[in-house]
């Protein structure tokens, strides 16, 4: 049967076992760390973490909010303070490029450890270092986190939803161990407005949607802003509405017969909207 890419479709098999393992590990862990992508910040976060951690609920969590050097400054201090009121919990930006607020992540850590750390070592333990997990959607950022974290590249990483497969523990410094794990997603995703969001930021397999569904998407989502829309006209020199068909059409993107070539310009769009070519934004709102 062929699939509908009208519609976002996925949870491979080895993230399903992901969450279960997920589950099975997060007694051994002090902290949870949640990365999110900043121009996604509500649309990136798990639906429900604390269903997620179950009996872990109560663990303190530490939320990043990755790929800040793509949106801008001023929106998304907006975001972390409705973030820092909505979840109790604190938050971060930080890009990978600059390291920006890294050495804070650490100090944080150590913070959130503390208690779990006196309290074992109240029943006669010796000190260890702290224990921190860290989830996310596929694609958030995770791997390229720790790597610069442990100053390394002991850990997986790469450009495509889902690289990171099997858990595993790195060593950030003497007092503090991470475990590292593939990306989670909910079971279902019925809300297909945050997929496509998803799928806009490369958080989804390409293999589960039709570039030029996702591209025509992307466009009425920044029509809907207006100073969003005169960016994408600026960079695609596009005068008339914002459309495939036009940024095509401005780019002498044609196939034969003379019609726009809609697959190669939604590849192009998504792509350039990817490497923050095309301006800062951030797509979920307040």
């Amino acid at each position: 049967m062929k699939k509908d890419k009208t519609h976002i479709h996925w949870y491979p098999g080895h993230i399903a076992k992901a969450e279960r393992l997920l589950k099975e590990k997060l007694n051994l862990v002090d902290v949870v760390i949640e990365v999110l992508d900043a121009r996604l910040p509500k649309s990136s976060s798990y639906n429900d973490i604390k269903k997620l951690l179950g009996s872990n609920s109560d663990k303190p969590r530490l939320l990043l909010l990755n790929k800040s050097d793509l949106v801008n400054p001023d929106e998304i201090k907006d975001w972390v303070k409705y973030i820092e009121q909505e979840s109790g919990c604190p938050v971060l930006t930080i890009d990978t490029k600059t390291n920006r607020n890294f050495n804070i992540i650490e100090k944080k850590i150590l913070e959130l450890a503390e208690p779990r750390i006196q309290a074992l070592m109240a029943k006669g333990l010796l000190r260890r270092p702290a224990r921190v997990v860290v989830v996310g959607l596929p694609n958030v950022g995770k791997s390229s986190i720790i790597n610069k974290l442990t100053k390394s590249s002991k850990t997986k990483t790469g450009a495509k939803a889902g690289v990171t497969r099997q858990q595993q523990w790195v060593r950030i410094n003497p007092n503090i161990d991470l475990l590292d794990t593939p990306g989670i997603i909910p079971m279902k995703q019925e809300d297909q407005d945050r997929a496509k969001k998803l799928a806009f930021v490369n958080s989804v397999s390409e293999n589960a949607y039709s570039p030029e569904i996702v591209g025509k998407e992307l466009l009425i989502l920044i029509n809907e802003n207006k100073i969003y829309t005169s960016k994408f006209k600026d960079y695609y020199n596009v005068e008339n509405e914002l459309t495939l068909e036009n940024i095509a059409i401005s780019r002498n993107w044609i196939i034969t017969g003379g019609e726009p070539d809609l697959e190669r310009t939604s590849q192009y769009l998504l792509r350039d909207f990817r490497d923050g070519k095309i301006g800062k934004f951030i797509l979920d709102t307040i």
